[in-house]
């Protein structure tokens, strides 16, 4: 429950603007975002095609630009709405990532695309790293975790309508449309901003923003970033990977090292020191970590051993966000009422048996045998992640929710990315993309089939062991009532 009554006031509720308005502009900015983040990947070919190029290669760097730059930008952001408010930033957040749609659909050329994503990636930065501060500094203690619950359902129907959208937008208009959709509603999402939302979050004492930690932090997130997205492509032991991790994992405690020493850091460590945001930040890391792979993995699983059409694998894919778009205010409502504590465990917990059932499914198993884990999986997921970042963003000062919010953000990324690095590298030693390539050119084979099922098994026990590590993390934290 609540800390005190008078928390609303103490954590800088804003006065002159409605929760609910707060949280409506708040929902059109993180629609939009989450939006094109699912809505490209389905229109890849048609891109490929438009400018000439294999599907692999530089394409790739239309889903890998925007997410590099989503993760090495989004702590030093943070920092910045805690410095200068939040209002400015998440303004400045629509209005870049509105110009970069623009841009995009306007693309001459797969470079200047390219480049145009990037520039997309700052501002969905500066969405992600706000969306949870606005969200909390709005709502009373309270109330706090059902807003997180319905935020957290937007991002989840973004996530399930993308897909679908995308493929009705390139089939009937141009592939430049799925971006183009973006402009009159981030316009709309800027108007209201500017006329409907007070300056909430600007510090009130003299702050400087520390560019050498922020150098340090991007180059660090960006080498480790790449060497995910690239490692499963030149192989795990290719120099460059392993050069890229080497860099990663050297700037990481050079960057520690020099926020200790820093007077105004980019990332407050003294925010560590609090278990309740630690384990709860750790525990989200693994969580994303066992559970992406599920929504990486099955696809594969679908159309190349089950042999199930992409359309209707898509659809069977939604399983998992509508369930979390329609437990997630739930689930947040409860943990203003009870904690997180044993929410958050309990849906871990769930998620760990739902990835127990999957690894057990076979090239025999019914439609109902595979839909049923994964609406698990998303209950799972959704009893786990409001009640979670209520505790998170519930667990430190006003002054600094930005950088919170931007942390949260962080995690989910680097969790989401190495779940892809790890269940693929699984997947991939054990023979599951050989045998993949074998099932689509050669139809089915016993021998393939067999083998894509055992690696596939094999990766899911592997996230099963993740989810239930996260159980124990989510425990530590202790009593947050």
């Amino acid at each position: 429950m609540g800390n005190s009554a008078d928390e609303p006031e103490a954590r800088g509720r804003q006065n002159v603007n409605s929760k609910w308005t707060v949280l409506w502009i708040v929902s059109i900015g993180v629609f939009m975002a989450t939006l094109d983040s699912s809505i490209v990947n389905i229109s890849l070919p048609r891109i490929s095609s438009s400018f000439g190029v294999p599907l692999s290669g530089t394409v790739e760097w239309v889903i890998i630009g925007y997410l590099v730059v989503v993760a090495g930008t989004l702590l030093s952001l943070g920092r910045l709405s805690d410095i200068f408010g939040r209002k400015m930033l998440w303004v400045a957040g629509l209005g870049v990532f509105t110009a970069g749609s623009a841009l995009c659909g306007a693309a001459p050329s797969l470079e200047f695309l390219v480049i145009a994503r990037a520039l997309q990636g700052i501002g969905g930065s500066m969405i992600m790293a706000n969306s949870p501060a606005l969200t909390t500094s709005a709502f009373p203690a309270g109330e706090r975790g059902r807003a997180l619950g319905i935020v957290a359902a937007v991002v989840a129907i973004g996530i399930s309508a993308g897909p679908t959208l995308g493929g009705i937008i390139t089939n009937h208009f141009s592939w430049r449309w799925i971006f183009y959709i973006n402009v009159p509603v981030g316009i709309i999402g800027i108007i209201a901003t500017l006329v409907l939302l007070s300056e909430t979050g600007r510090s009130v004492e003299k702050q400087r923003f520390d560019p050498i930690g922020a150098i340090l932090l991007c180059a660090c997130l960006t080498c480790l970033m790449l060497g995910m997205s690239f490692g499963q492509e030149l192989g795990w032991r290719s120099p460059r990977i392993i050069g890229l991790f080497v860099a990663g994992l050297w700037l990481f405690p050079a960057f520690i090292f020099y926020e200790r020493s820093s007077d105004q850091p980019i990332l407050d460590l003294t925010l560590f020191r609090n278990r309740l945001f630690s384990a709860a930040l750790l525990s989200s890391f693994l969580s994303f970590m066992a559970l992406f792979a599920v929504m990486f993995l099955m696809p594969f699983y679908l159309e190349e051993l089950m042999g199930i059409p992409p359309q209707r694998a898509g659809l069977m894919m939604t399983a998992v966000p509508l369930t979390i778009s329609i437990i997630a205010p739930v689930s947040g409502w409860l943990s203003d009422r009870y904690g997180s504590r044993i929410l958050s465990s309990l849906g871990l917990a769930m998620s760990s048996a739902a990835l127990w059932n999957i690894a057990h499914l076979t090239q025999h198993s019914s439609h109902l045998d595979i839909i049923w884990p994964l609406v698990m999986a998303g209950l799972g997921q959704a009893l786990f992640q409001s009640p979670n970042n209520n505790a998170i963003m519930g667990s430190v000062p006003v002054n600094r929710l930005g950088i919170a919010s931007s942390v949260l953000a962080t995690v989910r990324t680097l969790g989401q990315g190495f779940s892809v690095a790890m269940a693929g590298a699984v997947f991939t030693s054990l023979g599951g993309s050989r045998a993949a390539i074998i099932l689509t050119h050669e139809g089915l084979s016993t021998s393939a089939a067999s083998t894509f099922t055992h690696a596939f098994q094999i990766a899911m026990l592997t996230c099963m062991t993740i989810a239930a590590i996260g159980v124990f993390t989510s425990l530590m934290r202790g009593g947050n009532r």
